[in-house]
């Protein structure tokens, strides 16, 4: 029986997020995204050559999975959302506040990483946007303490 919580928890941290989309030949893949949450959607880095945005392209049906896992601390939720994404060219000033949250203050940014991976201003950057049609949540955070939850419910 699935234990709900408020979805805001977990994407309010910076956790990695698996984006499920359809090939071509119609065989699921997977990519793990880094994302940011604004304004009710879910927004995920690409490029216009990358795979996943092509697939979305081809394909809008996507899926994501975002995992808040701490063994230790008997943490497990579960977030799953679904819904039709669309392909949108680079906004860099959401770019830069995602980067911010896996990477933290912009000073203490690699510059090589910036230059070469990153790439801010590039004309060929992509965001994949996913405003979800669905929502899933499963707090099983119980796993080392029994049916009592090792986390708030929030």
């Amino acid at each position: 029986m699935p234990t709900p919580f408020d979805p805001e928890h977990v994407l309010r941290l910076p956790l990695m997020a698996m984006l499920g989309t359809v090939s071509e030949d119609g065989a699921p893949r997977t990519a793990p995204v880094w994302f940011a949450w604004e304004e009710g959607a879910l927004w995920m880095l690409s490029d216009e050559d990358g795979s996943s945005a092509r697939r979305v392209a081809q394909d809008p049906r996507v899926s994501v999975e975002i995992v808040e896992y701490d063994n230790a601390g008997g943490v497990l939720r579960h977030l799953g959302l679904r819904g039709r994404a669309e392909v949108l060219p680079m906004d860099p000033a959401l770019f830069r506040r995602l980067l911010r949250r896996y990477l933290g203050p912009q000073e203490d940014w690699n510059p090589w990483f910036i230059e070469n991976v990153a790439r801010i201003e590039s004309p060929t950057g992509r965001l994949i946007r996913l405003a979800p049609s669905s929502v899933f949540t499963n707090d099983v955070s119980f796993f080392r303490t029994g049916p009592e939850l090792a986390t708030r419910r929030s």
